[in-house]
């Protein structure tokens, strides 16, 4: 395969797999050696085993990190601090994409950035959606207050009103406060349930401060 031929195939996607490029009579051995070459000569980035994005200038579509994030472990989503900046509710930027996952937590540092995988319990992995980036490129995220829920469980004493307020929540108002207790409720998990509560208090307090006179 010419590296011209790769472009063509791979070109209108952000990432692409080998497993896409197999199809037919190939020989993956020489594959693997012609993609080996490719990464080495800095026209590929190799994301992990077997995952691929074409390298600028040849990159028609920059990936998104949280496309990324999908790709780099599957059944993962996006949470906590990445999904909460995203939403607009902290005002930091998260340098690290944080994801969730049922799988083994792990780092993933790449050419495309760096990558943070923490572990959750099967029966947390719930309350993401799949959210349009643009460029037709989407990803799952966790909806607002499943990525508060998230960093409140893998954070110890998150419970802590101190904690809470060291977070420097901002734009309550956008967060359903009901929805997040409710989800809270669900998991069965007494310091969910009182983080919840907190935060609806200042959820509360915020909104009072933005009422008309």
């Amino acid at each position: 395969m010419k590296f011209s031929e790769l472009v063509e195939i791979v070109g209108d996607e952000p990432l692409f797999e080998t497993g896409l490029l197999v199809a037919g009579d190939v020989d993956f051995a020489a594959l693997r050696k012609q993609l080996s070459r490719w990464t080495a000569a800095s026209k590929l980035f190799q994301l992990r085993r077997g995952l691929y994005a074409l390298a600028p200038p040849f990159q028609k579509i920059k990936p998104h990190p949280f496309v990324v994030a999908n790709h780099l472990v599957q059944g993962s989503y996006v949470s906590c601090q990445s999904a909460l900046a995203y939403y607009g509710m902290i005002p930091e930027h998260a340098p690290v994409v944080v994801s969730v996952t049922n799988a083994r937590p792990g780092r993933w540092d790449t050419p495309l950035g760096s990558f943070l995988f923490r572990h959750i319990k099967k029966d947390l992995l719930n309350g993401y959606r799949l959210v349009q980036l643009g460029g037709r490129q989407r990803a799952f995220v966790a909806s607002p207050e499943k990525a508060l829920l998230d960093l409140l469980y893998l954070q110890p004493g998150a419970d802590d009103s101190g904690y809470l307020r060291e977070l420097r929540l901002q734009n309550l108002h956008t967060l359903d406060t009901d929805k997040l207790r409710r989800m809270a409720s669900a998991t069965e998990r007494p310091k969910l349930m009182r983080a919840a509560k907190t935060i609806a208090g200042l959820a509360s307090s915020e909104n009072l401060e933005y009422e008309p006179l």
